[in-house]
């Protein structure tokens, strides 16, 4: 999330009482080509697009109210991404489709911010469906600002849900056709549902609609503000790019074909009869205080996990520390690369963890990246890593090309028999430990993961013994009587590294 508001990037400055800047558009947009020339000072859309003016009405609604510094705005993928560059207000980006998910989760975690989810038809009316359809249900308070323009906009001006019947796309060449049904009216699909409590929509074609959905829009923070339900306010927004039109004819298409199949008016409008479905008041505010995060962090300890390492480790990286674990499906992978977080966490250290699944639940390929800093990760991807765990053929060869020179290369020798193949710099340290083989010995096969964190330790020193261990107890603290296996297996792979380096 970002909420910038510098010199820089202000559109204005405090006046002679010392007030905040009001005002919702920075200065110079430095997120858009660096703010370099014109391009600096003006927005990225094409002449005539309908987003230009309802990102203007959003950003004179919230300086009218006066919360800038309590707005919160999602933008997802496809023409409304570059939101983010022009509000100087909270911003946070969104997959495709799942901005109504993002502005939810804003709203738990401070219900009393004025969130807004600025979205495209492709976007909220496909790939989103779900997504808007659930969180107008539940009315939790968000506004949702949708512009439907009725073509795919960013991606190549594909079909899109609202595209109107007979209407010529990239992906519907001889029109849209009976066989991929009639356009989707989203105000009128969101107003039968129960949770919202405002749903309008509103075009841009004339001065006259311009003031009614610059109202609609303001109308439906007004109820953020007040904190009272869901409102849903759509935008008919011209597409003169795709359209192959003037701005002038996009305009008149607007009305002369758009508007038959997407009326405008209010749909639905209950916000002064407090019949709206508010579930944001049933649920305590949630707590971000040093002693409940410290609670998280530690696994419910009250206590402070003894600290072992004397400095961090530079010998591998300077700051900032790559691993990648990777296997098959159940190999555990995702729970060494935990230990690891969690170790490091435990050291004062910044880290992160990132798991990726493949298809398949098991057998399929299953990796995580995890990061460790001395201050604070900057990117938690690994893509080229210090430190690789392979417990497979196919992750040792597809990954090891990617570790960093002086780098570390830990591979399961019970099943992989043959690095002859294997192309890496000689300054990579390449060590083979049968994790498996000697999990096997140990009386339980699932070990096989901290027999390789023992011999990722005793290869790599990266954190002394004890605090692996540390990390283990930890996270077998409900399963006490695990402790000493896993211990066993951790200290196996320390001895299996000694023995081969001797």
């Amino acid at each position: 999330m970002s909420n910038n508001s510098n010199d820089t990037n202000t559109n204005g400055s405090a006046g002679s009482s010392g007030e905040k800047s009001t005002n919702a558009f920075y200065k110079q947009f430095l997120r858009y080509a660096h703010g370099v020339g014109l391009k600096g000072y003006s927005t990225h859309y094409c002449p005539g697009c309908g987003h230009g003016l309802a990102q203007k009405y959003l950003a004179e609604t919230v300086e009218e109210l006066r919360i800038k510094d309590n707005t919160v705005a999602i933008s997802p993928v496809g023409c409304s991404v570059f939101l983010y560059s022009y509000m100087d207000v909270g911003n946070s980006q969104a997959p495709h489709g799942r901005a109504p998910a993002v502005a939810l989760g804003h709203k738990f975690a401070n219900p009393n911010a004025s969130v807004v989810s600025y979205q495209g038809d492709g976007d909220l009316a496909s790939i989103g469906l779900a997504e808007i359809v659930f969180a107008a249900q539940v009315g939790i308070p968000i506004a949702v600002v949708f512009a439907n323009n009725a073509i795919y906009g960013m991606t190549g001006g594909q079909m899109a849900p609202t595209t109107l019947t007979g209407q010529k796309t990239t992906t519907s060449p001889y029109g849209r056709g009976d066989i991929f049904g009639q356009p989707f009216k989203m105000a009128e699909l969101i107003a039968t549902l129960d949770g919202p409590i405002y749903v309008e929509r509103v075009a841009l074609f004339n001065a006259k609609e311009r003031a009614k959905a610059k109202r609609a829009i303001k109308k439906a923070m007004q109820l953020q503000v007040e904190n009272k339900g869901f409102a849903f306010v759509e935008v008919l927004a011209e597409c003169p790019t795709h359209l192959k039109m003037e701005p002038l004819s996009a305009m008149k298409w607007i009305q002369e074909e758009m508007l038959p199949i997407f009326p405008l008016g209010v749909k639905k409008d209950v916000s002064g009869e407090g019949k709206g479905i508010n579930v944001i008041t049933k649920f305590a505010h949630p707590n971000f205080g040093p002693e409940k995060l410290l609670s998280v962090v530690n696994g419910g300890q009250n206590e402070f996990t003894p600290r072992y390492a004397e400095s961090f480790p530079t010998h591998i990286a300077k700051e900032n520390i790559a691993l990648k674990f990777a296997g098959a499906g159940g190999d555990g992978a995702q729970t060494a690369a935990m230990l690891i977080t969690s170790a490091a966490i435990n050291e004062g250290y910044d880290s992160t963890h990132i798991p990726s699944y493949g298809p398949e639940s098991r057998g399929g390929t299953s990796y995580a990246d995890v990061r460790v800093a001395i201050e604070e990760v900057s990117s938690p991807s690994a893509s080229t890593p210090h430190i690789l765990v392979a417990f497979n053929a196919p992750s040792l060869f597809k990954f090891a090309p990617s570790v960093l020179s002086q780098g570390y290369v830990i591979y399961d020798s019970s099943v992989v028999s043959d690095v002859g193949l294997l192309k890496l710099s000689s300054s990579i340290k390449l060590i083979g430990v049968p994790f498996a083989e000697m999990a096997a010995k140990l009386g339980n096969p699932l070990v096989k993961n901290v027999v390789a964190l023992g011999a990722l330790q005793a290869a790599t020193k990266l954190y002394p013994a004890e605090t692996f261990l540390a990390a283990l107890r930890t996270n077998l603290k409900s399963k006490p009587n695990l402790i000493e296996l896993n211990e066993k297996a951790f200290w196996a792979g320390v001895d299996a590294v000694k023995i081969s380096l001797r």
